[in-house]
């Protein structure tokens, strides 16, 4: 089956990661680092910066997309995209 992602295909077939997450300064220089939405809804509680919000792609163990987002909104708008093309 053939997803759609911002203009970008993918066969589900060769994806062996599909996920979303946050993604927040690490406090390190400009480094950033990916946290999944439950830490941040409940222990981050403003401990962090968020950056952005994310849906990342594994294809494989070395080719990766990544698709941002400024808003969780807007990401989970995205997601409710993909999921009505699995159904």
């Amino acid at each position: 089956m053939i997803i759609t992602i911002q203009e970008k295909q993918f066969d589900t077939a060769n994806i062996t990661q599909l996920y979303p997450a946050a993604v927040v300064k690490t406090g390190h220089e400009d480094e950033t680092t990916q946290v999944s939405l439950e830490w941040l809804d409940v222990e981050a509680k403003g401990k962090v910066e968020v950056v952005g919000f994310g849906i990342f792609i594994h294809i494989g163990k070395e080719e990766k997309h990544t698709f941002m987002f400024d808003t969780k909104e807007e990401m989970y708008e995205e997601i409710g995209y993909i999921a009505s093309q699995l159904k």
